[in-house]
C-alpha cells in the first residue's frame, strides 16, 4: 500500500522514512508529488485532529486517486496548560522575544522554539516539568477522510538541550526510563517510541485488509 505523505518537513518525512522500512512489508510512504507547488492550507484548527483531517482533505484533492497522509503534532507541557500544543511550530514567533530573550534571526526556528519554551519553564522545578508528545495522522482519499490514528509518548523536559539527531523539541524532550532525549536515541527506537510512530502503528491497525 502506497501512502503519500502531505508534508515538507524534512524532520517528519525522515520518520515516515524510518517507519516505511520499519513496517516494509505492510506499506510504503512517499512524499506527495508536486507538494512544493501547492499552496499551504490554513492550519488554524484547535485540535491536532482537526488540523490533519483538514490537511489530508485539503491535499487529497490535488492528488486524485492517491491515498493522501497528513499529520498534526507537537509538544503539550503540563505546567504551561497544555501549550504550546498545536501552536508547537509557531511557538516562539507566537512569543515575540518573551521576557526580553533574543530570539533573533541567527537561530533556526527550532532553535528558536526551544529558547522559548525554557524561557517559560525557567521558574519551574524539575518535578513539574511533565509532558507529552501528541500526534494525529488522518489518511484521506479524493476528499475524504477514510482513517484518523493519534499517538502519544510522555516524558520530562529538561533545562538545557541534549543530542542532535532529533528536530523540533527533541532536545529537551527526556525519557527518564531510558536516560536519554529524543535527539539522543537512534531512528529505529525513535520509530519504535514516538508519538509518531505510535499513530502509524495505529493507524495500520485501522489499514488491515484495506488495500486500494
Amino acid at each position: 500500500m502506497l501512502l503519500h505523505a502531505a508534508t515538507s518537513n524534512p524532520g517528519k518525512l525522515r520518520d515516515f522514512g524510518y517507519a516505511a522500512e520499519f513496517y516494509r512489508e505492510a506499506f510504503a510512504i512517499q512524499p506527495l508529488p508536486g507538494l512544493a507547488t501547492i499552496p499551504a492550507p490554513a492550519e488554524d484548527e484547535p485540535t491536532f485532529d482537526a488540523n490533519a483531517r483538514a490537511k489530508a482533505v485539503y491535499y487529497s484533492r490535488y492528488a486524485p486517486g492517491r491515498l493522501v497522509l497528513a499529520d498534526d503534532s507537537g509538544l503539550e507541557v503540563a505546567a504551561l496548560g497544555g501549550a504550546p500544543g498545536v501552536r508547537s511550530a509557531r511557538y516562539a514567533a507566537d512569543q515575540q522575544q518573551p521576557n526580553g530573550v533574543d530570539l533573533g534571526p541567527a537561530l533556526t526556528v527550532d532553535e528558536r522554539n526551544n529558547v522559548a519554551l525554557l524561557t517559560r519553564l525557567a521558574r519551574v522545578p524539575e518535578d513539574g516539568r511533565q509532558a507529552n508528545y501528541r500526534c494525529a495522522l488522518a489518511l484521506a482519499l479524493d476528499g475524504e477522510v477514510l482513517h484518523t490514528a493519534e499517538g502519544r509518548l510522555d516524558g520530562v523536559i529538561l533545562t538545557a538541550p541534549r543530542g542532535s539527531s532529533g528536530f523540533g523539541y527533541d532536545p529537551l524532550f527526556y525519557l527518564p526510563e531510558y536516560g536519554l532525549t529524543m535527539a539522543e536515541i537512534n531512528p529505529a527506537l525513535r520509530i519504535e517510541l514516538s508519538h509518531r510512530g505510535r499513530a502509524l502503528r495505529n493507524l495500520l491497525a485501522l489499514l488491515e485488509g484495506r488495500k486500494p
